[in-house]
């Protein structure tokens, strides 16, 4: 059967209205055979997974569980190549729902016609996100990440770099430098200066070089990294001393902030990506739902609206290292900032968006019963050897094993663990990103645009439509024929749940 249902646009009136954009990304770390740092991963076996787990959790068999982003009424498919790359790493990728436009594996907020680590290939092939569109129209705009704020999946909001990996001028070769390239941490600073609140990880790459990190004095390889000499965090605090601005390094500050008081918010809780959430110090780390929820009291403020991205970064990082249970573990966490997103904001003003970069190779199968732990033992074992295993297991990755020339016996391990490395097929250190499309789920006005399959840089072009931002904007003209732009609502909080790879 088919249905076809029109949709009238009628532009409002009121200059008081206000735009929101929301966008949560689930990311995931691969450290893979090219040894590139990236941010993609959350697939639909995760989200399948995640969903079993959240419901075991609360008591039940974990099948009928439902998550938060399997409450919205429009579903979609996205397309995750790169534009040089069948499996894409996770810089292009957040260049595509960022950006706009599909780009080379590696490199953040650039064009195809930008080549990996040549500097010289930069300029003129800057593209710029919605983050920046939406500051240009006037709105709040804010960054929460589970890993440092100058990866891959954030990068993409704010630099423009050939290089993901050039996290500061430390990692940086002298002729990129001398030619004229920007570290991503710098570029944090001052290619949009105001960004509205950022939280995340990623401190010692704000601070000079051997400058011992305030938490762990005592450990070099948290010290600073830059050879220039700047304290980009200072500079921050002296620049925001006069605008109600805060810097914050653990919970207790970032909670202890009455946020109709803050303006500007810049928190850095770890050297470099937040631990994961079943490691987390619960006393002075904040969870991902914690950092949404103070990212969205301070930036719905602005009466033109906000734009948030939210991305649990380090879903990604535990599948590379074959560690389901703490990823799994961060998709649940970023199951409940999705729902506390929700609490915070409205469905009748407010268009929200999660999705990933890109998959893993992670599954589960093994005929297993109903109810049975998403970490257990399938019911049957190998009828080619002879040996249990568990229903969860990656198609490559560091959980292959041989003991005595056979296939490692899970039965005499303890495969509940929270670090146990689920068995792989192929050996690899880390394991590698999935080529498969990714879910994109929608709630909220105008989500009906996210439908069947799109490329994936089709994303942050339906959000900036919605949110009368960007260029293409004729639709927000007032009947009148002003030139006045109207948004289609209040509030357009697109939560992008990205699940990035470092690879």
């Amino acid at each position: 059967m088919l249905w076809l249902s029109r949709v009238t646009y009628q532009p409002h009136t009121d200059d008081n209205m206000k735009v929101t954009a929301l966008l949560i990304i689930c990311s995931w770390l691969l450290l893979g055979s090219l040894g590139k740092p990236q941010f993609p991963g959350m697939g639909v076996p995760t989200v399948t997974a995640a969903r079993i787990l959240k419901g075991q959790l609360n008591g039940q068999s974990g099948e009928e569980t439902l998550l938060e982003m399997d409450k919205f009424p429009f579903v979609s498919l996205a397309k995750t190549y790169n534009t040089n790359a069948q499996v894409p790493d996770s810089a292009g990728t957040a260049t595509a729902f960022l950006c706009g436009v599909k780009a080379n594996e590696g490199t953040v907020g650039v064009s195809a016609a930008a080549v990996r680590s040549q500097c010289n290939t930069t300029e003129g092939n800057e593209v710029t996100s919605i983050l920046r569109w939406a500051k240009d129209a006037g709105k709040a705009v804010g960054i929460v990440t589970t890993t440092r704020v100058n990866h891959a999946t954030p990068s993409a909001a704010y630099a423009h770099s050939v290089d993901r990996e050039w996290y500061s001028d430390s990692e940086m070769p002298a002729e990129a430098l001398q030619a004229g390239c920007k570290d991503i941490a710098r570029q944090l600073f001052e290619n949009i200066p105001n960004i509205d609140v950022v939280l995340g990880g990623g401190r010692k790459y704000m601070f000079p070089k051997n400058k011992s990190d305030v938490e762990y004095p005592n450990v070099l390889k948290h010290s600073g990294t830059r050879k220039d000499g700047r304290n980009l965090v200072q500079e921050w605090t002296d620049r925001m001393k006069d605008k109600k601005g805060h810097y914050v390094w653990n919970k207790k500050q970032l909670l202890s902030l009455n946020p109709n008081n803050v303006d500007y918010l810049l928190g850095l809780f770890e050297p470099g990506d937040l631990t994961y959430d079943l490691e987390r110090n619960t006393d002075n780390d904040p969870s991902l739902t914690e950092m949404v929820e103070v990212a969205i009291k301070i930036l719905r403020k602005n009466p033109s609206g906000f734009y948030l991205l939210v991305e649990g970064g380090r879903i990604d990082h535990g599948h590379h290292e074959g560690k389901a249970k703490q990823a799994l573990h961060e998709a649940v966490e970023m199951d409940r900032a999705i729902g506390r997103a929700g609490l915070l904001t409205s469905i009748h003003d407010t268009l929200t968006i999660v999705t990933a970069d890109h998959s893993h190779v992670f599954n589960f199968g093994g005929y297993t019963v109903r109810g049975n732990t998403i970490f257990g033992l399938a019911p049957r074992v190998s009828d080619i050897d002879q040996k249990p295993f568990t229903s969860i297991l990656y198609g490559n990755g560091p959980g292959y094993k041989i003991v005595n020339g056979a296939r490692e016996n899970v039965s005499t391990i303890d495969y509940q663990e929270n670090n146990y490395q689920a068995q792989a097929a192929v050996p690899l250190s880390m394991e590698t990103h999935g080529g498969e499309d990714v879910a994109v789920f929608a709630k909220g006005p105008l989500a009906h645009l996210l439908h069947g399959v799109h490329e994936q840089n089709y994303i942050p072009h339906v959000m900036a439509y919605a949110a009368c931002i960007g260029q293409n904007r004729e639709h927000c003209l007032a009947h009148s024929g002003t030139a006045g732009l109207r948004p289609v609502f209040s509030s357009i909080a697109a939560i992008l749940t990205a699940t990035r790879l470092l690879c």
